[in-house]
């Protein structure tokens, strides 16, 4: 078995693992892994001043096999308090995901009071003394890659979710995942914990992700609070808060195609 989602083979090239696998097919990976990679990417962009990553957009433009990858990166706009980098992830000679991070420069501020605003303060959802068992029949490597305590809603019931979610193992091997890689490894699966569609009967497959980032992420635990909202002319949005073990850090959103199978 192997001890992490990505094997390095060096100058920008990945075998992914069994663990990048997702619930469609699992010969495609689900979106997280491939996200956490790139933004692991464009984290090492450095820059000569101290940043702090304001947003993230991620586009899947097709199916990303799990096979070999290579990552591209680069300062698409360069500045001195805010900048712009982009990532890339390769299978063969097809783009499959492309992603795009605003940096702005961190700062320790004296901040006033902030009158009307987060009074009361946004609630932590509480956290589970032990996992939640996923039901047999859910396939994809990715899904028991990941250790899962639902707070609220049900494996495959359909509905509003919160549910906490850890890695169990690294990115790459012997690295510890950053707060951010964190947070895009569980945000993509938004639309999954929240479907309000039979699975075994509908498609909701989400084209993108965007996350806004409300404060650094830090520790192992990530909780993803998601509700779903499909329309009858094929298309929804999944919208998610994610918290991690002290308070709210981001805001996700993932637009949907919606279709039979």
């Amino acid at each position: 078995m192997p001890d992490a989602f990505y094997l390095p083979l060096g100058e920008g090239r990945y075998v992914s693992t069994e663990h990048t696998g997702g619930p469609w097919d699992p010969q495609f990976q689900h979106g997280g892994p491939p996200s956490a990679l790139l933004v692991r990417a464009m984290e090492a962009e450095s820059l000569s001043w101290p940043a702090t990553v304001a947003r993230i957009s991620i586009d899947i433009l097709g199916p990303v096999p799990v096979t070999e990858l290579t990552v591209r990166s680069r300062v698409l706009r360069p500045g001195r308090s805010v900048d712009l980098v982009e990532a890339e992830l390769v299978a063969g000679d097809r783009a499959v995901v492309r992603a795009q991070a605003w940096r702005v420069r961190a700062a320790e501020l004296d901040l006033p009071r902030q009158e009307g605003y987060d009074d009361p303060p946004v609630k932590v959802p509480g956290f589970p003394d032990a996992e939640t068992p996923m039901p047999d029949s859910w396939r994809g490597g990715y899904m028991r890659a990941m250790e899962w305590r639902f707070v609220g809603g049900v494996w495959a019931r359909g509905g509003p979710a919160t549910v906490w979610g850890r890695m169990r193992y690294p990115l790459v091997p012997d690295e510890e995942p950053s707060g951010l890689q964190r947070v895009l490894t569980i945000a993509d699966s938004g639309s999954g914990v929240s479907s309000v569609l039979p699975f075994d009967s509908w498609l909701f497959i989400n084209p993108e992700l965007t996350v806004h980032l409300v404060a650094p992420p830090a520790g192992a635990w990530i909780c993803l609070d998601a509700a779903t909202r499909v329309d009858e002319t094929g298309f929804g949005l999944a919208a998610s808060r994610l918290f991690d073990r002290d308070r709210l850090v981001a805001q996700g959103a993932q637009s949907l195609l919606v279709a039979p199978r």
